[in-house]
């Protein structure tokens, strides 16, 4: 039963127990995904819950149960794609390089200095998962959905094209272009910004 409407959206009474038993199994993995898509935790959340709304309003129209997850992550791309074309978003300055942090008092000394210690020793000891995904994150969106489909998530170039919803051919250049993008950052960890 149909409660509401806003624009583009249906507000739903209840939810479907299929739709219900889905995310709940599934949310761990989708989370993943969204943050592979979203590069930062919180907006993962965001996008995995605006994504799952929209999904929620066509799910008794899905024909193949077991694309259920290609449908979702499809969406999520999806939206965040819409969210980037946001005009707040062109407000936004991205920097190479963080300003230099705030002069350190007393009340900051020990727990800037314990993260400093686990920054560097990360970086000394070579490439660390945080490291690498560092450096997926300053990957363009379409290289780093298909970067993060094709290794993360290990799917082949026919699933990952019909996730993101393009030809085959345009899944094997962005991830051709997103790996040449990361052996250049690895080998001069200046050019990564």
């Amino acid at each position: 039963m149909i409660v509401g409407t806003l624009p583009g959206l249906r507000l739903v009474s209840g939810t479907d127990p299929d739709f219900a038993s889905y995310v709940a199994a599934r949310r761990p993995t989708l989370l993943r995904w969204a943050w592979s898509v979203a590069g930062d935790p919180h907006a993962a959340e965001d996008l995995l819950q605006a994504s799952l709304v929209r999904v929620l309003a066509h799910w008794g129209s899905l024909r193949d149960p077991a694309a259920a997850d290609a449908y979702v992550r499809r969406t999520m791309v999806r939206q965040h794609i819409s969210w980037q074309r946001q005009p707040w978003r062109r407000d936004e300055v991205v920097v190479a390089h963080l300003p230099e942090r705030p002069s350190r008092d007393a009340s900051h000394a020990g727990f800037d200095a314990g993260f400093d210690a686990g920054f560097d020793a990360g970086f000394d000891a070579g490439f660390d998962a945080e490291s690498v995904w560092s450096l997926v994150q300053a990957l363009p969106a379409q290289q780093r959905a298909t970067i993060a489909l094709r290794y993360y998530e290990q799917l082949s170039v026919a699933e990952t094209a019909a996730v993101l919803g393009c030809s085959t051919g345009t899944v094997k250049s962005n991830t051709s272009r997103g790996l040449a993008a990361l052996r250049r950052a690895v080998a001069d960890p200046a050019m990564a910004g």
